[in-house]
Formats: structure tokens, C-alpha cells, sequence
């Protein structure tokens, strides 16, 4: 990792950038940009320079942005790495904008020429999309308000909507949109969700973004746990000065782009990122090797006590598990010639069992129903059409059913993070057994596709996992599944 050292002597660093302008505006500054996207861009810069400093935007909070403003924007990562720890300062940001407070300023940016990029970490809840239909959904919050006052957006559809129109009318040429979130195809979600979006208010304008504004996929990875005391203190004795915008991350880093970007963007490939025609296959890999695992390790956690995912891994028969969901996941893949995906689940379980990150399980429990559908239900479909084993994607979806339930049973609905929380604890407050569990949560609209839910094993292969969790805890379960 390159980038301004930093000593327990010489406190913050001289800006490397120098006096490069702005290029980009990234919605969403949390820690995973931070550790992320404005590492990469730093990087880049300092190897084929360019103006492309990044304008952060936060759509509700305010808080970072006082933060990072106060710092002139600089912030420090702190890799764990079980050799020992490394920090270093990235200066990408030159400030932030707080939508909530500032909206003028937002466009004003967003509006500026010299912006040619807008990147997004936002969430998959936050985008109000449908992936079934590829529509903006109208019950979404965000995007009621927004189609209601479309001159006064609060939602990032919303946002990034308004700020073409206005650089369409302004004669400038349209940025270009790069989502950055674990959606699959994720650029073409967001295109299809803002020509729905902007058709429902103006069909000319619709139009005109189909056939100018450019939507880019991409595929990010680098595990970002949330910032802890010890993140702040860690820095502290390491720089000698204090940082409320620190964040801490593993080594590992990856980021795959398509390379659509026809006014300019960074060197990004100097830096390490795979610049690509079709990041489908990759995306893929992640989703369902990484993220379907995580989501396995989450709920496994949470139902076994276990508080990092760095604890499930250390249980034996836990980790045994988890490289056999990884294997089942690389059954549904596409090979890649670039990638062996033994070797890519073996990093993986390395990077999980990494005794310096300290990543809640509880944090990637967070969304399940945004999450299930790409990362286990897609592949226990492909799974199923193809006569594979699916017991594993079926024992990871009762898992979630589990850990729904128990929230639920324990009076402590209010707990679960989900857009869909409400529906899900009305769905199971009544719910006394696995049959039912797993009938109020199929019910749920949109999550389950009608054809997993038509494959005749798919209901008895999960509910009999649940019933085995319910009755005798979810470590049985762990056990029957690698004794098979």
C-alpha cells in the first residue's frame, strides 16, 4: 500500500496531491470509500497525476462531513495485518458537502464541468430500485419524495437525476455514473432505475439519459470493519495526533471496472484496479463466494454467539463449512482464465480468519433481504436447474430464517436492520415451527422467485436445516452438514 507514510513523530503528512483540482463527487462517505475508492484514486493520481480529487457528499449525516472538513479532508487507513500494522494518510478528499444542509452547493457541484465522475457507496437500499422489474420502486421513501419534488431531491436518484437535467440545460456534458455497491450489474440497475425515475417526470429527459449518460459496472472488495476506540487509538501512537475520520481495513484490496468512461477518468490500472469489458464474471465470484459466505458467517455467528467473523472461523468445524459454501458457490461460476477459484477461496478463508480485523457479525447480518437474492438464492437456483448440490445455499437461507425468528420470538424485532423489518416481524409474529417460519418468510413479496420456490426439493431442504437449528442450535446444523 502506497501512499504519505506516517510516523509517531511527524504527525499529518504533507499533501502528495499537490494542487489538483476536483474531478469526481462521491455520494456516500463512509469508511468503505475512505479505506476504498479514495485510496485507489490517490494512487493513481500520485502515479499519472491528473485533477481528480474527489468532492465527498453525504445525503443525511452531517456529521463526517464537520469531521473531515475540519482535516482539510485528510483522514488516515489503518491495514491490520497480523505481521504488524501499517497507516497511512489519504488526502483524495478535498472537503465534503452535506446534502441535508447544503443542497445548492451539492448541484453547484455536481453541476461543475469539471466534474466527470460520480461515484456511489450508498447501499443497495438506499438506490429505491426493484431488481425484478429494474424500476424505481414508489413506496420507496426516498423516491416518493423525490417524484413528489423533483426540484428538492433527497434520495441519490433523485439527486443525480435533478443535477443532469441541470447540466443538460446548461449545455454540459453529462458525468459519468460509477455505482460502487454489491449490486449485481450494478451499473446497469442504476441505469434502468434513473431512466425509469426521470421518464415519470419528463419523458424527453429519460430519453436523454438512455442515450448520454454512460453507467459503468463495477465490483469492489476490501472488508472494512466499523471504526472502534482502538481504530482512533492505533492511530494515535502511530502519528501522534488524533483522527475522528480513521478507518482500519484488511491488506487485501480489489476493484474491477468497466471501462466506459468516454470524458475521462484516473489511471485507476496504475494503482491495481482491473480495467474490463464485462465485470459480470467477476462480480459473480464475489457475490457468491465472499459476500454468500459472509452472509453464512453472519447469521451463523449471530445464532452461535460468535461477535467477529474472525471467532466462526476459528471454530473448526464453522470454518470446514464455510470453504464447503465457497466451493458449492464456485460450482454455479462461469471459469475465469485470469482466476482459479480454489485459490481465490483460499485467500478468502485466510482473509476471514485474519486475528487483526475485528468484523462484527452482527454489521454484515445487516439487510438481508437486499443481500439473499444475489448472494444465495440466484445460485441455489442455478444450483437446482443444474442437478447440483444445494444443500448449503438452502442451510445459509435457514440460517437467516433462524436468526429473523429468534429476533422476533425474543421481543426484539426493533433489532432487526432490514428495510423489510416491519413486514418480517408482522410476517413471523405468530410463527411456532419451521413449516411456518419458512411460509411467512417465502410469502414476502419479491424475495423469493417463483422459480426456487417451484423447485419440489428447495422447501423441504430448508425447512428441514431450520428444524434441525431450532430444535437443536445451529452448531448441529454446522456438524451435519460436513459429516454429509
Amino acid at each position: 500500500m502506497t501512499g504519505s507514510s506516517q510516523s509517531a513523530s511527524t504527525g499529518w503528512p504533507q499533501n502528495p496531491l499537490g494542487d489538483a483540482g476536483n474531478g469526481i463527487v462521491h455520494i456516500g462517505v463512509g469508511a468503505f470509500h475512505r479505506a476504498h475508492q479514495a485510496v485507489y484514486t490517490q494512487q493513481a493520481m500520485q502515479a499519472a497525476g491528473g485533477d481528480w480529487r474527489i468532492i465527498g457528499v453525504t445525503p443525511r449525516s452531517t456529521d463526517i462531513a464537520d469531521q473531515l472538513n475540519a482535516q482539510d479532508g485528510a483522514f488516515c487507513v489503518v491495514v491490520r495485518n497480523p505481521a504488524g500494522d501499517e497507516c497511512q494518510t489519504i488526502h483524495t478528499i478535498s472537503h465534503v458537502l452535506a446534502a441535508a444542509r447544503e443542497p445548492e452547493a451539492v448541484f453547484d457541484a455536481l453541476c461543475d464541468p469539471a466534474i466527470r465522475i460520480v461515484t456511489l457507496t450508498v447501499t443497495e437500499k438506499a438506490y429505491g430500485i426493484d431488481r425484478q422489474t429494474m424500476k424505481v420502486s414508489s413506496d420507496h421513501p426516498a423516491i416518493a419524495h423525490d417524484l413528489a419534488h423533483p426540484g428538492q431531491p433527497t434520495g441519490v436518484i433523485g439527486i443525480l437525476t435533478e443535477a443532469l437535467r441541470r447540466r443538460r440545460d446548461m449545455g454540459h456534458a453529462p458525468f459519468t455514473c460509477l455505482c460502487c455497491d454489491n449490486l449485481p450489474e450494478n451499473g446497469a440497475v442504476l441505469r434502468a432505475g434513473m431512466v425509469d425515475f426521470a421518464s415519470r417526470l419528463d419523458a424527453d429527459l429519460g430519453d436523454w439519459i438512455a442515450q448520454n449518460v454512460h453507467f459503468p459496472s463495477s465490483m469492489v472488495d476490501r472488508i472494512t470493519p466499523a471504526s472502534t476506540d482502538a481504530t482512533y487509538e492505533t492511530v494515535r501512537a502511530m502519528t501522534g495526533h488524533d483522527d475522528a475520520c480513521a478507518v482500519e481495513t484488511e491488506p487485501f484490496s480489489q476493484w474491477v471496472i468497466e471501462d466506459d468512461f468516454p470524458i475521462g477518468r484516473p489511471a485507476w490500472e496504475k494503482a491495481g484496479v482491473l480495467m474490463v469489458d464485462d465485470v459480470r464474471p467477476y462480480e459473480h465470484m464475489k457475490l457468491r463466494m465472499l459476500n454468500g459466505s459472509h452472509s453464512l458467517i453472519a447469521y451463523l455467528g449471530q445464532l452461535a454467539g460468535y461477535k467477529y467473523v474472525r471467532d466462526v472461523m476459528a471454530d473448526e468445524d464453522c470454518a470446514k463449512l464455510v470453504r464447503h459454501h465457497m466451493d458449492a458457490a464456485a460450482a454455479t461460476l462461469t471459469p475465469l482464465a485470469e482466476l482459479d477459484f480454489a485459490d481465490y477461496a483460499n485467500d478468502l478463508v485466510a482473509r476471514f480468519c485474519n486475528p487483526a480485523i475485528a468484523h462484527e457479525t452482527r454489521q454484515i447480518a445487516m439487510d438481508g433481504t437486499e443481500k439473499l437474492p444475489q448472494r444465495l438464492l440466484a445460485p441455489a437456483l442455478e444450483a437446482a436447474n443444474a442437478g447440483s448440490d444445494m444443500s448449503s445455499f438452502a442451510l445459509a437461507v435457514a440460517m437467516w430464517m433462524a436468526y429473523v425468528h429468534k429476533l422476533v420470538a425474543e421481543g426484539q424485532g426493533d433489532r432487526i436492520s432490514d428495510p423489510r423489518k416491519d413486514e418480517i416481524a408482522t410476517a413471523l409474529s405468530e410463527a411456532q415451527n419451521a413449516d411456518a417460519v419458512y411460509e411467512r418468510l417465502v410469502a414476502l413479496p419479491g424475495l423469493f422467485t417463483p422459480a426456487l420456490l417451484a423447485h419440489e426439493p428447495w422447501q423441504p431442504a430448508v425447512t428441514n436445516w431450520l428444524t434441525v437449528i431450532l430444535n437443536d442450535g445451529v452448531l448441529a446444523a454446522v456438524r451435519k452438514q460436513i459429516a454429509a
